[in-house]
């Protein structure tokens, strides 16, 4: 548990900063919602899902960019041997 806190600790501000985005989001995402459907409970569910879903297609989307940017290195110094010197 401590290292939790301890985490908490370094990243409090980021953590205040992302948990009032998502607020945000949420106001926004239920505003826009129910200007469309006219209906509140619809608005809600999917202002409550939509960055749910959103939080994890993100997730999925760093994992994949820090696996090309792992990869790039190691192409490069593959392609630098595999191509003629001049000389």
């Amino acid at each position: 548990m401590s290292r939790i806190r301890h985490a908490a600790r370094q990243n409090k501000t980021m953590l205040m900063k992302t948990g009032s985005y998502y607020v945000v989001h949420i106001c926004v995402a239920a505003m826009v919602a129910y200007a469309v459907t006219g209906n509140f409970w619809a608005s809600l569910t999917l202002s409550l899902l939509e960055p749910t879903v959103q939080a994890v297609a993100f997730f999925f989307h760093e994992k994949a960019w820090d696996r090309k940017l792992r990869k790039a290195p190691v192409a490069a110094a593959a392609d630098a041997r595999l191509s003629p010197q001049p000389g």
